[in-house]
Order: C-alpha cells, then structure tokens, then sequence
C-alpha cells in the first residue's frame, strides 16, 4: 500500500500572494470591508496599511450625510447587529479631507460609493472618475431606491442592471458592485454583473436582521432593522460565493464573518480571488495584516507557491 505523499514545504517568504481583480494587481489577496475601516486614517496608527492588498473605505455618496440616531448597534452571539445610515462627508469632502493622507500609501484604495437614486449612484461615479489615487469603486446597491418604493437595488434585478449600466457609461475606474444575500438567485445578479461590464463583484452585504429589549419591548437599533455582520454569517457568505462563483468568470470578493487566516483560506477555496476583513477589525485592529500573515503561513504548510494555487479548489 502506497503511502500518502505529503506536500513538499515551501518558505513562507517564497509564497507569492499577489492576485488580480480585473485590470488591478493587489500585492495580497486580503482588503479591509468597507464600513469597518473608516477612511483609512483611523486605524494607521494601529496597522500598516502597506501590509495590505487594498483599502476599502466606508460608502460615499454625493452630500455629506448624518446616518441614523443612535443606538446604531448592538452586539448579537457571534455578529454585530448595526445601521449606521452610511454617514460619510460626501464625495467632495472625502476628496479633500481623505484622499490626500491615502495617496501617502502605495495601497490600492477602493472608493465604495451609494445613492438614492440611479442618476445619483452615475454621478457619485462620474465624480469619481479620473481623481488621482482612486484604484476603483465598490457599489453599494443595499440601498432604497427611493424613486421606486424604496425597494433595494440590491434585490430587484432590473434596478441592480440599470444602476451598473449608468455607472459604467459615466467612469472608466474598474467597478466592483458588493451583492446583496437576501436574493433568491445570487447567480443571476453575479451574471447580471458580469454583462453590465462589472470588473468584479464582492459578497456578501450584511444579512437583514433584529434585536427586542424583551424589557422595555423596544428594538434595540433606533433604526429598529439592521444589518448582521461577523461569525454568525461566514457559513452564509461562503455558500453564496460558491454559488456566484459557478456563476460567473468575474474576480471575487468574498466576505463574511473572516477573523483569521483559515476562515479566509474557506472563501479561497470556494472561488473568490480576494477576502475582505471587516466586523473583526472592531475588536482587533491588526486582524487584516494578520490573516496575510496566516494565509502565508498557510499556503508554505501546503507546499502551495502562490495564493492563486489555492482559489477554486474545493474537492468533491
């Protein structure tokens, strides 16, 4: 009987971890979430932002927004229940407060960008387009259209198609829009994506989700619905990019849930080209820097010589 060959070991220093995501080469395949990073200065102290494939910052829409009265989240078993309301300074204001201290970076920077309404969403984009030191733009569709009954963008496929076809007339920056889970079908807004000429896509968006003070009977968001992020919804998250990734030829990012390497090694496996960290960096700051490290460490153990070794090769 033949014994089982164990892997040759590789240096970790030898592993190559850089992945493409359409026209962008990232150094590694790990970002940070939008929403949970800031802008980038609120953690430079605490991380290396050289360490990173890419920094992806929270939503930015055409005027400066206050987000939603407060609580805006309340801690859940294994996740985080929040809604922000996307407050952020508006395009203008992130370009001139913001980009200068991330242009100091040779850090790709993903500008994650939402609107009311489709002429919003190709506006932000066309405002965009052509600012030295964005790499690309991240749609957020998990928002009302407001024009339409405030039905999701995210979940309605016709709205999903028109608000990529505005934003790819109005930019030539690679666009990547972050699908919405709660869908029946995540492959055809993966393909839908694809034949709007999305560069790539990223999944998952928080999962809709609730909290009651059983004493007072009050919800416990002042919006009282929320999004869930964190542990509870990795299982979810790497399904549905398994299923997107059958879908479709786009790069992914895969998201959910992520706290260390091997939770990151998961959504390789499954067929996203890149991972993004995002609820944990809330209790860990470092958490992104070190899941590259691990992911290294990881791939050398397995005698695997690049991360792309790795992506979409789940056994059956």
């Amino acid at each position: 009987m033949k014994s089982k060959t164990s892997p040759s070991r590789v240096e970790p220093a030898n592993v190559d971890l850089s992945v493409r995501l359409g026209p962008l080469t990232l150094r590694n395949p790990v970002l940070t979430a939008s929403g949970t990073f800031g802008y980038g200065p609120e953690y430079a102290e605490l991380v290396d932002l050289e360490q990173l494939g890419a920094i992806v910052v929270k939503g930015i829409c055409l005027k400066p927004t206050r987000g939603n009265p407060t609580p805006r989240t309340y801690e859940v078993a294994s996740g985080l229940l929040n809604a922000i309301g996307l407050q952020n300074p508006g395009v203008d204001g992130f370009i001139r407060d913001y980009l200068p201290f991330l242009r100091k970076f040779s850090t790709p920077v993903i500008v994650n960008i939402w609107g009311h309404t489709i002429e919003e969403y190709a506006e932000v984009a066309r405002r965009f387009s052509g600012v030295e030191g964005i790499a690309a733009l991240e749609i957020n569709v998990s928002c009302p259209n407001i024009k339409e009954g405030s039905k999701l963008f995210g979940t309605d496929l016709d709205a999903f198609r028109r608000v990529l076809d505005a934003c790819r007339a109005a930019t030539r920056l690679p666009l990547i829009p972050k699908l919405a889970p709660n869908v029946a079908d995540i492959g055809a807004f993966a393909r839908a994506a694809e034949d709007a000429g999305a560069d790539a896509i990223s999944l998952i968006n928080s999962v809709p989700g609730m909290a009651v003070d059983i004493e007072t009977r009050r919800p416990r968001l002042a919006n009282i619905t929320g999004g869930l992020t964190g542990p509870a919804i990795r299982p979810i998250a790497v399904k549905l990019v398994w299923e997107a990734a059958r879908a479709t030829r786009l790069p992914i990012i895969g998201m959910g849930g992520i706290m260390e390497a091997a939770h990151a090694a998961e959504f390789l496996i499954v067929g996203a080209t890149a991972v993004a960290v995002g609820t944990a960096s809330f209790a860990e700051p470092r958490t992104a820097a070190r899941v590259v490290e691990g992911l290294r460490d990881y791939l050398a153990r397995h005698g695997l010589a690049s991360v792309r070794a790795l992506i979409g090769t789940l056994q059956r």
